[in-house]
């Protein structure tokens, strides 16, 4: 299959775009997990504003990953396993989403209704929730190898009569 130049043009630009947007992300994210390295950690604890502030990041990440990701398959059908990648990002965010606003929810760890708590049960339901991302972004990547404009089709093989107990392909 030939490319136009807009296709080739067009896969370049999604996938920059989609690289900008995870970058974008991952700022944002960094600003919520680690404040203390742009000089913004006010408090000792996690609180509910430094959770949403990095699955936000995570949420871009995602985003940008999906766009980048999608680009690579410019105008070749997805297969069952991309299809179930995406589906795997989209479940890891929510599983990563929940995990970590698990006690503005009401089924966190904390009594107290006063103070979200981020803990070592939360913080694993965030860990589990990425590498379910990390896993989904895998299953996203088209392994396949694309003929050379001087190769023969490879479908084109006919089958012979075998003689004797031989199976020959031509």
């Amino acid at each position: 299959m030939n490319k136009t130049k807009s296709q080739t043009s067009n896969g370049k630009f999604r996938t920059r775009l989609g690289m900008v947007i995870m970058l974008v992300g991952f700022v944002i994210f960094l600003i919520g997990a680690v404040p203390d390295l742009f000089g913004l950690d006010r408090s000792p604890v996690i609180g509910f504003v430094q959770i949403t502030v990095f699955l936000i990041g995570l949420a871009f990440i995602c985003l940008g990953g999906y766009i980048s990701m999608n680009a690579l398959w410019n105008n070749h059908p997805k297969t069952i396993l991309a299809d179930i990648g995406l589906r795997l990002v989209s479940t890891g965010f929510v599983i990563a989403a929940i995990s970590g606003l698990a006690d503005v929810f009401g089924f966190g760890t904390q009594i107290s209704p006063q103070i979200p708590y981020y803990g070592p049960w939360q913080a694993m339901g965030v860990l589990v929730g990425e590498i379910v991302i990390i896993l989904g972004f895998i299953f996203l990547i088209p392994f396949r190898i694309e003929p050379k404009d001087s190769d023969p089709p490879t479908n084109s093989k006919k089958f012979t009569e075998p003689s004797s107990t031989e199976i020959v392909f031509e």
